[in-house]
């Protein structure tokens, strides 16, 4: 596999550091918990934690499959923690966390592919703190419809699942999933009262024409929220980044995505599926929001 590519000046991060980035820390550490931000090698963990908001990742932290994008391990997961859901209501609410963006690992190895688990979380978050908005980045549950709308009729106010390329480097980027597959947990979600979403990643050798025809399947299957952000390579042993998009290049594609019609779009090289996710909570079924 070739070398790494230099990080270009653009792609420069907030270093971790600060009394919130360590109280978060701690929370997370005190009550057993995973993140994407530390399990994926986010590269917003020093913004977001400094700014008190994490994404916290249910179901364990080992996943079943071994996308090659992603930095989170892959193997035989635990038994599910049936406690987790009540100390992530703990955490979050010493945390102060006004809207909380939750995702989990995937778990074939589940006869219901953890969809219960995520209904029973997001119910429990519901009860026990009526005032949070939340954002769920869910698996693909093979696009079993029963499964989905386990999680849909929880209703949390955002539900995202992330196409995360184009259809013709889905093969190489993505393990099991299938971009039709996604699509259609797309289009189930969209027919719901809950706001749709979904992100793809920039920089894994996709055209321009394949992104915009991305957009379009999005919109055809009811996406409201679009994010765009830059692939960086996690490790060696993950897809190489096959170049840097400049930022002027990422406000071209918000500006033709809001064009298209989608309702909020998130489009910068540094974006990932929770940034500024807080704004996403708000967005009204049939309103656009630029």
């Amino acid at each position: 596999m070739k070398d790494r590519k230099r990080l270009p000046h653009w792609m420069r991060m907030q270093m971790p550091g600060g009394d919130r980035y360590m109280q978060v820390k701690e929370q997370v550490g005190k009550h057993g918990l995973h993140t994407i931000c530390t399990s994926g090698n986010c590269p917003n963990i020093g913004e977001c934690w400094a700014a008190g908001t994490a994404t916290f990742m249910i179901l364990g932290d080992i996943c079943t499959r071994s996308c090659k994008f992603c930095a989170v391990k892959t193997g035989k997961p635990l038994p599910v923690d049936e406690g987790e859901a009540m100390r992530l209501a703990s955490s979050i609410r010493t945390m102060g966390i006004k809207h909380a963006v939750i995702t989990s690992v995937d778990r074939d190895d589940l006869p219901d592919k953890g969809a219960g688990f995520w209904a029973r979380t997001i119910r429990i978050l519901k009860d026990e703190l009526p005032d949070l908005t939340m954002e769920t980045l869910i698996p693909d549950f093979d696009a079993i419809p029963d499964l989905v709308q386990l999680v849909i009729d929880a209703v949390p106010e955002v539900i995202s699942h992330n196409l995360e390329t184009v259809e013709r480097l889905t093969p190489q980027v993505r393990s099991r999933a299938r971009y039709h597959r996604s699509l259609e947990v797309i289009r189930m979600i969209a027919q719901s009262e809950v706001t749709s979403k979904s992100g793809i990643m920039l920089g894994l050798g996709e055209t321009e024409e394949e992104i915009l025809q991305t957009m379009d399947d999005m919109l055809k299957n009811g996406c409201e929220v679009l994010t765009l952000g830059q692939y960086l390579q996690p490790t060696m042993d993950h897809m190489p980044v096959d170049e840097y998009i400049h930022p002027d290049k990422f406000e071209e594609y918000r500006k033709i995505a809001l064009g298209k019609g989608f309702k909020a779009v998130e489009s910068s090289p540094l974006v990932r599926s929770s940034y500024h996710a807080e704004k996403h909570a708000s967005i009204e079924k049939g309103i656009a929001n630029d």
